[in-house]
């Protein structure tokens, strides 16, 4: 199968997803109405006028040119003209109870939540993918960086602003990647081990800028964890690299640079870039022996190239573990709630450093989707994921605010204490003010969806290696 088909086939497996949980959330809805006796008017998938329709026993199923979203319209609840048009059928129609108003808007998020622990179910047997970094030691810290000179190779992270975390990537709740990103405040605290002694630093971080049509930068301090060091290719270019005039191999682990321990690759490269054009001794460990290796760092020719370097591809898999996790049912949806809960509560911080605007809209997802089918055990990731978006899915709709099942519920328990209903021009009103509210929020997001997207091509950098000078104690000249 060629790329192109391949990469057809998985668009129409993500658009496939996207139906699915959004006919079995509406589905949640038409078969409460049809319990409780409610006229359905229609069932959309997607909103807009249809662009298929079929009236079927008195109700028009159709497939709406505007691709988020769906409804079940039925005229007895508050009325969404301004998103599902005007109502097919204009008799005039009993009341319904206040309660059945509630299961009628429960339905939905209450499929959406079954639909999870089904999914759920199929993760626990097939397995879900988990690829972490699993060490909460510093490898390397960048020159200039908000932590250089604060946090140190070698340094055991024990909890960053009070928080416990145990790995650098991969566990969202106790990680120390995802603590960076949440902290709050202008400083982060980090409680680290350093000769066998436990301290407590403090770091302000850096937000790189961003276009304003991008997605604002997370915080970051440029710490980097520790692993192995190994050589997983050398760098293509012209003439022979450093490393290859040095007698490096694919597969070398660098243990030592100039016979101080190396704890990963990001010390490796900072010194490096420190000794200048000055020879360089690496001890490396190749077939289970020891190896002292001397490479002179060289600028390849061009304006593009600012510092020397040695023509090393570091392989960067090789600290990252990967396994098949058989989580139960009820461990993933209550990790999935813990997600959820951590979002909210981060966004909604006045002094968080996380905004809205790092949501991901339908694009965003779509785009997590496809990228996650294209990785080893894409399916086992996105079957995961599936999981963790329906949840969300219920429990945003939970949310109390109109167009929201839960600003449904709301507005029948307001009826139910009053003893009557509300007015039907207010809830009307109501109704179109937060629905163009919900629609102008989605095209915010999906704006930093494409925009994210939006981005220069590289420039490509040619490697130009120069040659050494007949006389070794003259300086390679660049």
């Amino acid at each position: 199968m060629s790329e192109f088909l391949y990469a057809g086939l998985l668009i129409l497996v993500v658009i496939a997803m996207f139906n699915v949980m959004i006919f079995i959330h509406e589905l949640g809805h038409f078969l409460a109405a049809r319990w409780r006796g409610l006229k359905v008017d229609r069932f959309q998938i997607w909103f807009g006028k249809p662009i298929w329709k079929k009236e079927i026993n008195g109700v028009q199923y159709g497939l709406g040119w505007i691709p988020a979203g769906g409804f079940v319209a039925l005229p007895q609840m508050a009325a969404m003209e301004s998103v599902e048009g005007q109502n097919l059928d204009e008799e005039k129609l009993p009341p319904v109870s206040p309660l059945d108003k509630i299961i009628v808007a429960f339905a939905g998020p209450l499929f959406s939540l079954l639909l999870a622990v089904t999914a759920a179910f199929a993760v626990w047997g097939v397995g879900k993918p988990q690829d972490a970094i699993k060490s909460n030691v510093v490898g390397g810290v960048a020159a200039g960086e908000a932590a250089d000179g604060i946090l140190e190779p070698g340094d055991k992270i024990l909890k960053i602003d009070g928080e416990p975390v145990k790995w650098f990537q991969g566990r969202i709740f106790d990680d120390i990647m995802t603590r960076i990103m949440l902290t709050e405040g202008d400083e982060i605290d980090f409680e680290i081990e350093r000769g066998g002694e436990t301290m407590t630093v403090t770091t302000n971080f850096n937000i790189a800028e961003t276009p304003w049509y991008h997605r604002r930068a997370l915080p970051r301090v440029g710490i980097a964890p520790a692993g192995p060091v190994i050589v997983g290719e050398m760098a293509k270019g012209e003439g022979t690299s450093p490393a290859e005039r040095a007698g490096f191999k694919v597969g070398d682990e660098v243990i030592e640079v100039d016979g101080k321990t190396i704890y990963g690759f990001a010390q490796v490269n900072r010194l490096i870039q420190e000794k200048g054009k000055d020879p360089v001794i690496l001890t490396v460990v190749r077939d289970r022996e020891e190896l002292e290796l001397t490479v002179q760092p060289l600028k390849p020719l061009g304006e593009d190239f600012e510092k020397p370097m040695v023509g090393v591809i570091w392989d960067s898999g090789a600290m990252i573990s990967s396994e098949i996790l058989h989580p139960n049912p009820w461990e993933q949806v209550r990790d999935s709630l813990r997600t959820m809960w951590m979002t909210i509560k981060t966004i909604s911080s006045p002094s968080s450093n996380v905004g809205v605007d790092q949501l991901a809209g339908p694009i965003g997802i779509a785009k997590t989707k496809f990228l996650l089918l294209q990785e080893p055990n894409g399916w086992l990731k996105v079957l995961a994921f599936f999981v963790l978006f329906n949840v969300n899915l219920a429990v945003l709709n939970m949310l109390p605010l109109p167009v929201l099942d839960g600003g449904h519920i709301v507005m029948a328990t307001m009826e139910w204490v009053r003893g009557k209903p509300l007015p039907a021009r207010f809830l009307e009103g109501l109704q179109a003010g937060f629905a163009l509210l919900l629609m102008g929020f989605m095209l915010y997001i999906t704006t930093k969806d494409i925009g994210d997207e939006v981005r220069g091509k590289p420039k490509e950098r040619k490697l130009v290696w120069p040659e050494l000078t007949a006389n070794p104690e003259e300086k390679p000249t660049s």
